[in-house]
């Protein structure tokens, strides 16, 4: 698959899933892992499987199911991303974005994305929820940035902002809600890494020093893309579990799933009341 993707491809994809499905969202959420099982609970729902749809990055990672599901959610129309494709699967960051830039020309306006993530901050928990206020895109400053190539100038500026990646109003919206429902919600800065490693306790510490209160291997790279076509992104961490930083405790995947699946049932609850209110 090539490492960059041209305005007809893009175009082509999204033709495909308009031609899929009888319904328009405006609203899409991609989900993390252990967050799967809200896609079924979408009503009258079209799945689509990545895999047929022409150009289209395939999700290789347990727990992300490769599919979207459009239809009725809380009296919403919603496209939903079950799985997402990472960095460290080998696709370009180009490609990892692909499925957001096929969302803006099918006429999605806003962005919910979830992901699971290791606890930095010492306050937080395994099983709780971090309102991500802002992001450190390392995968970005690194060289491998999104927007990095020709800018697609159909969608937006070749130098956008980010002072305010994730959207204002959404973040107030979410926070009041959680205190209505009685969900603990931190606030933090979420680091996006590339993975596939866990981190190593020396890097751990470097990221508390500078600001990071949780760490994961995704959603920077889709946030970067939808503010640079201007849609409204809220992001939503599940702590997953809490970063070693003296080295004396393991981290595994399978640990991610398990507290992943606890976790979401307060994420479920909290994205289902807030729905009604994009």
């Amino acid at each position: 698959m090539e490492k960059r993707l041209s305005m007809s491809q893009i175009k082509e994809a999204a033709a495909y899933i308009q031609s899929q499905t009888k319904h328009t969202p405006k609203i899409a959420l991609i989900l993390g892992s252990g967050l799967g099982s809200l896609a079924e609970m979408v009503k009258n729902p079209d799945v689509i499987p990545y895999g047929d749809i022409p150009h289209f990055p395939q999700s290789t990672v347990q727990g992300h199911s490769g599919q979207f599901v459009i239809g009725t959610l809380e009296a919403k129309t919603v496209m939903i991303m079950q799985g997402r494709v990472h960095f460290y699967e080998g696709y370009s960051p180009n490609q990892i974005t692909f499925p957001i830039r096929v969302m803006k020309l099918l006429g999605l306006e806003t962005l919910v994305v979830t992901n699971a993530a290791g606890g930095i901050n010492r306050s937080f928990n395994a099983g709780e929820l971090m309102l991500i206020d802002d992001h450190i895109n390392f995968l970005g400053m690194g060289g491998n940035h999104p927007l990095c190539g020709p800018n697609y100038d159909q969608f937006g500026p070749r130098f956008p902002d980010m002072s305010q990646a994730y959207d204002r109003e959404l973040k107030q919206k979410t926070l009041k809600k959680a205190k209505e429902l009685g969900i603990p919600l931190h606030v933090g800065v979420y680091c996006c890494l590339s993975g596939p490693t866990f981190e190593t306790p020396a890097e751990l510490r470097m990221l508390q020093v500078l600001g990071a209160d949780a760490v994961g291997m995704s959603t920077a790279p889709e946030v970067v893309v939808a503010r640079h076509m201007n849609m409204r992104v809220l992001g939503i961490s599940s702590i997953t579990n809490i970063t070693s930083l003296d080295g004396e405790h393991q981290a595994s995947h399978e640990e991610v799933m398990d507290y992943g699946k606890q976790v979401a049932i307060h994420l479920k609850h909290l994205l289902l009341e807030l729905l009604p209110q994009f």
